[in-house]
């Protein structure tokens, strides 16, 4: 995972130019730039082990307006390994799942499934035109804020259909960045220390035996 974050860090660097002799503080900038990323990484997901009640035991207290997520057992976390669908059905896997999104740039993917989903549920044709239009502005449109990696047929498909828009407007779009997610995102995430240390199982004490 700490692989895929430093790529990710020397994607976005200026390339070292060797015959500037400045070799050193390249460098060590370059690292100061990884530990960064890697520190953020960390703390957001880390965020959900520690923001999460243990299982069966939800907090009590005063309703925040900040949502808690309850922290699954090990057997819970391993579902999520065995389909994308049983990720994206857990509410903390979904959260835990964006915030990783987020550490590799790319939750701008899960954001416009999200958006879809919600969009689906819509029954006022009124609203269903409004928020067609806003996904169309938030992920679709060339240079949009959040641009998903679509082709340019299916974003000239969905410029026509939201003219009139109805649920399936964006079925397209909604299936290749689903696949794009479970393929490429998914495996990763699998992989990452976070996960792996949910699927942990807490290891019993024991006394030793007198000998």
């Amino acid at each position: 995972m700490q692989s895929a974050m430093f790529l990710a860090v020397q994607h976005d660097c200026v390339p070292m130019d060797k015959s500037a002799g400045n070799g050193p503080k390249v460098e060590e900038k370059r690292e100061k730039m990884k530990r960064t990323l890697l520190k953020d990484w960390k703390t957001r997901l880390s965020y959900f082990l520690q923001n999460s009640s243990t299982p069966g035991k939800p907090k009590t207290g005063k309703k925040s307006k900040q949502q808690t997520f309850i922290k699954p057992s090990p057997e819970e976390a391993l579902l999520w390994a065995e389909a994308f669908d049983e990720l994206l059905a857990s509410k903390y896997g979904l959260a835990a799942f964006r915030a990783f999104l987020k550490s590799e740039f790319c939750e701008e993917n899960i954001e416009f499934w999200l958006a879809c989903e919600d969009f689906k549920k819509t029954k006022s044709p009124q609203k269903l035109s409004s928020k067609a239009r806003k996904i169309y502005t938030d992920f679709i449109e060339k240079e949009a804020p959040k641009e998903i990696n679509i082709d340019f047929q299916t974003k000239t498909l969905i410029a026509q259909n939201i003219q009139e828009a109805t649920s399936g407007c964006f079925t397209t779009a909604q299936k290749r960045v689903y696949s794009l997610m479970e393929n490429n995102s998914y495996p990763r995430f699998l992989e990452s220390e976070f996960y792996q240390d949910l699927c942990k199982k807490p290891q019993i004490a024991t006394e030793p035996h007198a000998t």
